[in-house]
């Protein structure tokens, strides 16, 4: 695949969910016409991150969980429309599919996240609601797990170095600052005029990439993925 498709398919989503985005808060914004007083609330959350990375070359994998957490604060000014920040910390990272041989390998990668979100929410006691927007994050470290030496690969007795892609796991992470799109989808439960509970199901892919892709790399793209389920609390301070 060349780096030219690889854009393509890359930012085609991207497109896709911005053209989308756009409508929709047009359409919003004609129809609503009444009165709306703003408020703003602060709030935490937490969850499980499901992860892979986008190879090209190809790697089989399978989702890598791990934690997420994170601080939130909303302004919501119109009706429908409001707007979120948040700093989270979040696992993402690999877990090789390696079939039927009995070999494991997995690697968490520690981010910490800025996100900035548009929010889109119906209903008053119990909203559903649609976040995007842009993320940014920094690595902080990672944590292997294998039960075998990464480095003696090729001397392993029966390890499956023959129709299969390994240097993934010997190559240092480059980049390390990251940065995508998130579009998620869930919803809030009010307990009383000032506190409320969410839930949120949330995609996030990077447009970075955690490897090197000049033109001498093995890899011509290492795009994290990851798709997050999360739970939260709100406290509306105005």
């Amino acid at each position: 695949m060349s780096n030219g498709n690889i854009s393509r398919y890359c930012f085609a989503p991207l497109k896709s969910l911005i053209v989308a985005l756009g409508i929709l808060l047009g359409v919003l914004n004609v129809s609503g016409q009444t009165h709306y007083n703003s408020n703003i609330a602060v709030g935490l959350k937490g969850g499980m991150d499901f992860s892979e990375v986008f190879f090209n070359p190809h790697v089989k994998q399978k989702f890598q969980p791990g934690v997420t957490a994170g601080v939130m604060i909303r302004y919501i000014e119109e009706n429908h429309f409001g707007l979120i920040g948040e700093l989270n910390f979040a696992q993402r990272g690999w877990k090789e599919n390696f079939e039927e041989d009995p070999f494991n390998f997995s690697k968490d990668l520690d981010f910490i996240d800025l996100c900035f979100l548009a929010h889109i929410f119906f209903g008053r006691r119990g909203r559903f609601f649609f976040n995007a927007g842009p993320q940014v994050g920094y690595y902080l470290g990672e944590h292997l797990h294998a039960n075998f030496n990464p480095e003696d690969m090729g001397t392993i007795p029966g390890f499956p170095n023959v129709n299969r892609i390994n240097r993934q796991m010997l190559e240092p992470i480059k980049i390390k600052v990251d940065y995508g799109i998130s579009a998620g989808m869930g919803g809030e439960f009010n307990i009383n005029r000032r506190n409320s509970i969410c839930v949120e199901c949330r995609f996030y892919f990077g447009l970075a990439n955690i490897f090197s892709t000049k033109r001498a790399d093995y890899f011509n793209a290492s795009n994290q993925m990851s798709l997050s389920a999360t739970i939260g609390y709100w406290f509306r301070i105005k």
